[in-house]
């Protein structure tokens, strides 16, 4: 419990002004950018201990988003930027240089594999991939200078799962670094760190705000690296304002009250989607039919996550108007609200990755993504139900 005190201590103790102390019940909001200091002695003083000067290097909302952030992942300390590709970008640059290579999973979130295949071969580093969910094809795949593995637990949007304690002990035996996308996750589900992994990401856009209303991104780590990623993230300017911290705070007081509900929401709906004969796959890791459904009962704990992706027919026009007839969910290029979202990646979130890529992911024009909500799961099932009628 250090950390979830320490985050609250915090705020309190910005909250001390010329002697007077608050103590409110909501966390005070910080909109600053800047503290004011008395004179050069005290600005030095400052220095010294790390306090509160300008916003960008640091400001209570941020660090008391940090130390619940490494309290709930597990980790020595943590680090938030502006979206959940500023905490990728950061924590892989504080790893990686010119010269370097770097084994990816094959099946990733597109915006991050475009970063990996059209980014970093400029800045000198070199991505090979392979299918994380095959330790064996994982070792194969591996070079004697690999520095950093990178997977996402739940891929995005196959819903793969990958066992992230073997990865890390291939990781470690080569002498490289695991990074893992948490987000589909969250810790509510399951701690990477402890299985191994040296940092776990979060967007916080996502579950852990809830609301959709803030982008935001957290890497947990140990101190060596957080230490790196700091001062690299000063200097890149990848920071977030003390409002979106103060937002995703908030989010995370209700964090796993919504995702436990929607886990349980998403593995009813899985079922039911894929017993409708409109529907030739679902990926939810609840199912017996996926392909590492005994990984996660092993390893996920408390549920198998609240996204799902499943197969309609490759029909644009029916596509639409099953779209068009939801009426509970709706489609939105996000997820982790409290709202059921609809995401269609050949459009959307793999729309910049070449055709053949995404098939060999496996991603066709008719896999819908889903972010299951926290609706009646009654009222969900028969919204989609009666959507997919349209391909009768």
């Amino acid at each position: 419990m250090t950390q979830f005190k320490r985050a609250t201590g915090i705020l309190h103790q910005a909250a001390y002004l010329k002697g007077k102390r608050d103590r409110p019940e909501s966390a005070p909001l910080f909109l600053t950018t800047a503290f004011n200091v008395d004179d050069l002695d005290d600005l030095e003083a400052l220095y010294g201990v790390k306090g509160y000067t300008y916003i960008r290097t640091r400001n209570p909302n941020r660090y008391a988003l940090a130390d619940l952030m490494s309290y709930l992942e597990g980790g020595e300390a943590s680090l938030i930027c502006g979206c959940g590709m500023a905490a990728i970008s950061t924590a892989l640059l504080a790893l990686l240089g010119s010269g370097d290579r770097m084994l990816s999973d094959l099946t990733l979130y597109g915006e991050t594999q475009e970063l990996f295949t059209l980014v970093f071969p400029g800045l000198g580093i070199k991505v090979d991939f392979a299918d994380f969910t095959n330790p064996e094809a994982v070792k194969a795949a591996l070079r004697p200078d690999t520095k950093v593995l990178y997977t996402e637990t739940i891929s995005n949007p196959m819903i793969t799962v990958v066992d992230i304690e073997a990865v890390a002990a291939i990781a470690h035996g080569n002498g490289a670094k695991l990074v893992v996308d948490n987000t589909f996750t969250t810790s509510s589900v399951i701690k990477p760190l402890e299985l191994g992994a040296d940092v776990s990401i979060n967007s916080l856009t996502k579950f852990a705000n809830g609301h959709s209303d803030a982008i935001c991104g957290s890497l947990t780590t140990s101190q060596a690296i957080w230490t790196k990623a700091n001062a690299l993230q000063q200097l890149l300017g990848t920071t977030v304002d003390p409002f979106t911290c103060w937002l995703v705070t908030r989010g995370i007081r209700t964090m796993d009250l919504r995702v436990q509900k929607a886990m349980d929401n998403a593995a009813r709906l899985a079922k039911a989607l894929e017993a409708h004969p409109a529907v030739s796959r679902v990926n939810h890791p609840s199912l017996e039919s996926h392909p590492q459904h005994a990984l996660a009962k092993r390893i996920f704990k408390h549920g198998f996550g609240a996204m799902l992706s499943f197969v309609m027919p490759d029909d644009r026009k029916g596509i639409n108007a099953f779209l068009r007839k939801l009426e509970f969910a709706h489609y939105a290029m996000t997820l982790g609200g409290y709202r059921t979202t609809l995401s269609h990646p050949v459009t959307s979130s793999h729309h910049g990755v070449p055709e053949e890529e995404r098939r060999k992911m496996g991603i066709t024009f008719g896999l819908m993504r889903v972010s299951v909500g926290i609706e009646d799961p009654d009222d969900l099932i028969a919204d989609f139900t009666q959507a997919l009628e349209v391909f009768k």
